[in-house]
């Protein structure tokens, strides 16, 4: 009977990684392109991975800053750049991860499977350092209360690639057991 139960587990844990990859999809798509990348969005501030608005006092608008003056503020250029690498290089790979899963489900072959698991762990990485940039350089102007939708999809997105991750990372292990098991006459 325990058997059959995990059986049924198995069978369950390919469609839960695909539904939790396509979430992941959905999430980056609405923070990065949908939200512009815009992690705080009010009216009178707006601070994303291509915006960076202040408000103006003496002018009563935003003023948008671009380099040189982003410099100034304190904002690198390269670290700019590695952030943005960092979440929409997750984007790209997070994209390239059903069809291995696919591959591998179909075919019954452990290396289609490790590519996604290498993708899902890339991912999650450049995610996780991306963010972590981008916050560490524009913190003295954010305040948590501050962080919108963006930011609360990217950090969703984070916690589900690594629940993805581990869910992957742990399920060929299992599936070579079951057809060892099923392949012996004992």
């Amino acid at each position: 009977m325990p058997a059959l139960r995990w059986r049924r587990g198995a069978q369950l844990l390919f469609p839960g990684i695909v539904l939790l990859t396509a979430t992941v999809i959905f999430l980056l798509f609405y923070a990065l392109l949908w939200k512009a990348g815009n992690l705080v969005d009010l009216p009178d501030l707006r601070i994303g991975f291509y915006n960076f608005c202040l408000w103006n006092e003496g002018t009563g608008a935003l003023q948008c800053y671009q380099f040189p003056e982003l410099e100034a503020l304190g904002v690198p250029r390269v670290g700019l750049a590695l952030a943005r690498l960092g979440v929409y290089g997750a984007l790209v790979l997070t994209l390239f991860v059903p069809l291995p899963l696919l591959l591998a489900w179909c075919n019954h072959h452990e290396g289609e499977w490790q590519l996604a698991v290498g993708f899902l762990a890339t991912a999650s990485a450049l995610l996780a350092s991306g963010l972590g940039l981008f916050l560490t350089y524009t913190w003295k102007w954010l305040r948590l209360s501050l962080l919108g939708p963006g930011f609360l999809a990217l950090g969703a997105a984070q916690a589900l690639l690594i629940l993805a991750l581990m869910a992957t990372a742990v399920f060929p292990q299992r599936a070579t057991d079951k057809s060892l098991a099923a392949a012996s006459p004992v």
